[in-house]
């Protein structure tokens, strides 16, 4: 049996190589240099440090001036090119459906024997952690509210009234629905295909390979590659910096409000210790590698989320949370179209697109580098439409139930009980929101316990997971890279938050990778053709004279099972089942 497993792997993985890897001399990682337990790449680690150390510096000595030059920015091009923003996303969404109901969608990403590194649940709960998982905890209540209050101009409707309320739930799905999904969506699956299916390095580099060729391996690559560290580490530490402050005011309201026992101060000092506990777990779980410690980790997420759903879903207003989720997606499915190009110009409310959707889709493209990254690196083994289906579907309809529970309990409160939630969010602020509403049910202690350790659990699977794909983007595109390096890249990360978060410049810093969203957003549209290059050349590889003649030649292999879709094109070999065939 083991030697049958070998030699259709072998097999399997020439007729990869030979057939489908592009005719170039170089690998990924070729070049790098190898010492002190690190395996780098001579050009984007040394300057990505150089340029980190620069930037920080530079920011944290112009204090106020920085954060006004990085705030003008980011306001020019809200108002300039939030109307590029809208349009891109809605494009990716529609190229991504192209690819997964076309003829594309048999495609295999990894190639034909291609087998999955991760189950079903597994992969959906290590997706939605780096994805998600710690914005839904941070925005669930205080963005509904704030819509509640203010609503939207797209919306007619009378501020705090329960058409604000379906109102302010539709808009909410809108920023954590289907367009964020896609923009991972779209990067994960051409970093995944171009990794996986061409040998080329898991970095943003290779998106480029069918218009650059082995241009990219020089410094037109080291430049992509240099922003998508500098766009990943500081998105990174900025979010870890200013997510310590909800864990903070957490800690403070379960210990002080809550439970009466004792008010955790809220201050720089506290925060940096948990920015150090919470570093040091990451750390450990980085040093465990993606099997053993991200992987266990996401599913620890998961377990915490549902627990935590549940409970409300039984303790609070059920039927009122049930009712909100349907209105909610309906009013959301109903206008997603008129939605996803409203810009306000013609009309009053472009404040809330520029500050709000704007805003959004700069963030979630600015991360779409670090999360499309984890995402494709996880994803082997699955055929493109199950790949979009998984990614664009299944986290958005979660998404979707979580605002519904968390925001819908909110406005409950608001509209038919005693007010207590959005009078906190009103003095307090919204890194409190979220325990301000549990508490207003039974087991407010409880839940509150339950919801801080989610968010701290959270934070360590973003670290982590971003430490890895850091490690990817510095190691030349490498698969797997030393344990020491992992581990320094997980440092760095608690460091630069620790260091920006006592010295000032948190805001400014996560305003600079806003801005990265625009260049990216242009990147991402060039994807969308590259992507396609990649899956037509592929398609018409899988239904080339050559490769029909390799897979008559496997299927002379009793060993070795071919499986072919409806049309009769290859979708996976393996090893056949039938017994008598190890004999």
């Amino acid at each position: 049996m083991a030697d049958s497993d070998e030699r259709s792997g072998e097999m399997s993985e020439g007729l990869q190589v030979d057939l489908f890897h592009p005719e170039s001399d170089r690998e990924p990682g070729d070049t790098n240099i190898q010492a002190l337990g690190f395996d780098i790449h001579p050009v984007v680690f040394p300057v990505a440090l150089v340029l980190i150390g620069l930037f920080i510096g530079v920011t944290l000595l112009l204090g106020e001036q920085a954060s006004s030059v990085y705030t003008g920015l980011f306001n020019f091009i809200g108002d300039n090119f939030g109307w590029f923003y809208l349009l891109s996303v809605n494009l990716f969404i529609l190229v991504l459906l192209y690819f997964a109901f076309s003829k594309y969608g048999k495609i295999k990403i990894g190639g034909v024997e291609a087998e999955k590194e991760f189950s079903d649940f597994s992969w959906m709960a290590m997706l939605f952690s780096a994805g998600m998982g710690i914005g839904l905890m941070f925005f669930s209540v205080s963005e509904p509210l704030y819509y509640f209050q203010n609503v939207p101009g797209f919306w007619s409707a009378q501020p705090e009234t329960g058409a604000a309320g379906s109102a302010a739930m539709a808009q909410t799905f809108f920023h954590w629905g289907l367009h964020p999904w896609a923009i991972y969506g779209l990067v994960g699956l051409g970093l995944a295909f171009f990794s996986f299916n061409r040998g080329l390095p898991l970095t943003f580099r290779s998106i480029f390979w069918p218009l650059l060729g082995d241009r990219i391996y020089g410094w037109p690559g080291h430049i992509i590659d240099l922003v998508t560290v500098f766009a990943t580490l500081f998105g990174l530490a900025t979010s870890l910096g200013l997510g310590v402050a909800q864990i903070n005011t957490g800690l403070s309201y379960v210990g002080g409000d809550l439970l009466g026992v004792a008010s955790v101060p809220t201050n720089s000092a506290v925060q940096v210790a948990l920015i150090a506990v919470i570093t040091l777990i990451a750390t450990l779980s980085v040093a465990a590698g993606l099997d053993g410690g991200v992987k266990r980790l996401s599913t620890i997420n998961l377990y915490l989320m549902f627990a935590l759903l549940g409970f409300l879903l039984i303790v609070g207003p059920t039927v009122f949370i049930l009712g909100t989720w349907v209105e909610g997606l309906g009013a959301y499915l109903n206008n997603i179209v008129a939605l996803g190009f409203f810009r306000g110009a013609l009309a009053p409310g472009g404040g809330t697109v520029t500050a709000w959707t704007v805003f959004y889709w700069g963030w979630w493209i600015a991360w779409s580098p670090f999360v499309g990254m984890f995402i494709a690196r996880i994803s082997k083994g699955r055929t493109v439409r199950e790949f979009v289906m998984g990614v664009l579907v299944l986290p958005a309809l979660f998404s979707t139930i979580w605002l519904s529970t968390f925001g819908g309990s909110a406005l409950f409160n608001s509209i038919q009980g005693n007010g207590a939630a959005l009078a906190t969010y009103n003095e307090v602020g919204q890194t409190v929101a979220m325990f301000a509403m549990l508490e207003q049910f039974p087991l407010g202690a409880l839940s509150g316990i339950l919801a801080t350790l989610l968010v701290v659990t959270f934070f360590v699977t973003s670290s982590d997971s971003g430490s890895l794909v850091i490690d990817h983007l510095t190691s030349g595109g490498k698969h797997d890279v030393p344990r020491a390096q992992r581990i320094f890249w997980a440092l760095i990360e608690g460091l630069v938050a620790a260091i920006l978060l006592w010295g000032g410049g948190l805001t400014a810093l996560q305003t600079a990778a806003i801005t990265t969203g625009l260049p990216f957003a242009v990147i991402l549209c060039l994807m969308c053709y590259t992507v396609y290059l990649g899956l037509s050349n592929e398609y018409e590889i899988l239904e080339s004279e050559e490769f029909a003649e390799s897979i008559e030649e496997l299927s002379d292999d009793e060993n070795v099972d071919v499986v072919t879709a409806g049309d009769e094109m290859v979708t996976d070999i393996k090893e056949s089942d039938d017994p008598a065939s190890s004999d």
